[in-house]
């Protein structure tokens, strides 16, 4: 049978298949809590001259609460208009919540905005079989990225028949692998394998506390007698929300490391401590993930990229001892900051 996808569409499908660094685009607002649109051009600048192949606009790290506002479409649409500035293609990601109907609404405007792919969070009111329906009723609409969210941020516990069947459903074209959770991530990895669609479902890390060893690993999974390898190939991350510079050479050394480059493993493997030291900091961990957006604004407020860390909610703030936790980890791991790179080109991101 013909294909029936435009080949435009097929060339950022491969683009997603081999493995991208895709920021969690956040939210930039004014001390009044209004979108700031200078700032939030900025900072879709500053990720694609850093080098990611994508953004994903509209997620947990870009606040919930946009959904269901008249934020979303601004949003939304700025990013689209400003990733088309640059002669590269840029893989689009719109973020979608909500029961069926306003997740298919949502996907829908996506679409008109020229985005490739719906990363389709999780919705708590669905069973297992609604999310299925649900998922099937948006990949009607756009590409669907699967999107396994840790409960402490709002996901919930999702069976390993679920992944297989969400991964069974052909617009399925990815999955989203963030429960911080080592026995979930494996039941996603056997879903896919179990699904037969290891070739064709990209997988790409959310565990924001096990990247480096995340993109390192080839896993082996046996089902059914039979032996198959998976990997991740990139990362979808709201720590990669900041110091994406760094990220995409990361990136670059953990698919040499996965192609035998002994030397990349075990360097990856010495910074994985620090990494996940400085995403503890960030996202507030301690604390159960409370300040983690307001985290991932301080570190771009340091830099200049943001005026401040304002969330929608005024509550939202940093946790107390969170900012001597991110001055500890600023100072002791430089080499994981891209300060520089972000200094060359501030004035003109924000022009």
């Amino acid at each position: 049978m013909l294909s029936t996808v435009p080949e435009a569409q097929t060339s950022v499908r491969d683009l997603f298949r081999r493995g991208l660094v895709i920021p969690a685009h956040p939210l930039a607002l004014t001390g009044d809590r209004r979108l700031d649109e200078r700032r939030q051009r900025a900072l879709t600048r500053y990720y694609v001259e850093a080098g990611a192949g994508g953004l994903a606009v509209g997620v947990h790290t870009t606040q919930f609460a946009i959904h269901g506002t008249g934020l979303l479409p601004p949003v939304l649409e700025l990013a689209a208009l400003t990733a088309a500035e640059f002669d590269r293609e840029v893989v689009l990601v719109a973020g979608a919540t909500g029961p069926t109907a306003q997740a298919v609404a949502e996907a829908e405007l996506a679409r008109s905005l020229g985005y490739h792919m719906v990363l389709l969070s999780p919705y708590r009111e669905l069973d297992e079989d609604g999310l299925i329906e649900r998922a099937r009723a948006v990949g009607e609409v756009l590409p669907v990225i699967g999107f396994y969210l840790q409960p402490a941020v709002g996901g919930r516990p999702l069976s390993r028949d679920f992944w297989t069947r969400l991964a069974a459903i052909e617009s399925v074209v990815g999955v989203k692998v963030a429960p911080f959770d080592r026995y979930r991530t494996l039941d996603v990895l056997h879903g896919v394998v179990r699904a037969g669609r290891a070739g064709e479902v990209a997988l790409y890390t959310g565990n924001d506390d096990h990247i480096l060893a995340d993109l390192i690993t080839a896993h082996r999974v046996v089902v059914d007698g039979r032996e198959v390898e998976v990997e991740f190939v990139g990362g979808l991350l709201g720590q990669w929300a900041v110091w994406v510079r760094r990220a995409v050479e990361l990136l670059e050394e953990a698919t040499l490391a996965r192609s035998g480059d002994d030397a990349a493993v075990r360097r990856l493997l010495s910074l994985d401590g620090h990494l996940t030291d400085a995403n503890a900091a960030i996202f507030d961990s301690v604390n159960g993930f409370h300040g983690c957006i307001p985290g991932i604004h301080e570190v771009l407020r340091r830099q200049g990229l943001l005026a401040g860390r304002w969330c929608l909610d005024p509550a939202e703030e940093l946790s107390p001892g969170q900012l001597a936790e991110i001055d500890r980890i600023w100072a002791a791991y430089p080499w994981l900051r891209d300060d520089e790179f972000v200094a060359e080109g501030l004035d003109r991101w924000l022009a």
